[in-house]
């Protein structure tokens, strides 16, 4: 769903893991990522989530061709920065459908399934058991 803009042509993607959201707005530009208003490094200082949400810019070779614009929100750092990066795989997707191949083998697209497992009755959390007393 191209959303056309004063400034030229923004792409939209959202992406979702564990309990986060995020909304991802492309625009062609120079390759700043924001997110919730600061940069990428200011939202996540940590290498590794910062490599996670560049992974399908730098497998599509689109490091330096889209500004992207972040909304994220819930859960904690490791679901919002695997729902960036499925939200940047959606909208690179609706960008140019030659991604695709790229993008399915790599996973990007696929919506992460896994959530928190209940709490289960007689136990103290979903599998953790009351201490064992022997008398």
């Amino acid at each position: 769903m191209a959303v056309k803009k004063k400034t030229g042509i923004s792409y939209v993607g959202t992406g979702r893991r564990k309990q986060s959201v995020a909304r991802v707005f492309m625009t062609p530009g120079t390759g700043e990522i924001t997110v919730n208003g600061r940069t990428l490094e200011e939202y996540l200082p940590q290498a590794t989530l910062r490599m996670v949400v560049n992974s399908p810019l730098v497998l599509t070779e689109t490091k330096d061709q889209f500004d992207i614009k972040i909304n994220v929100s819930g859960g904690g750092y490791t679901g919002q920065a695997g729902a960036m990066r499925h939200g940047i795989a959606r909208a690179l997707l609706e960008a140019s459908a030659d991604y695709r191949p790229v993008l399915k083998k790599a996973g990007f697209l696929t919506r992460d399934a896994r959530g928190k497992e209940r709490k289960k009755y007689g136990l103290k959390g979903a599998r953790r058991a009351p201490q064992y007393s022997k008398r």
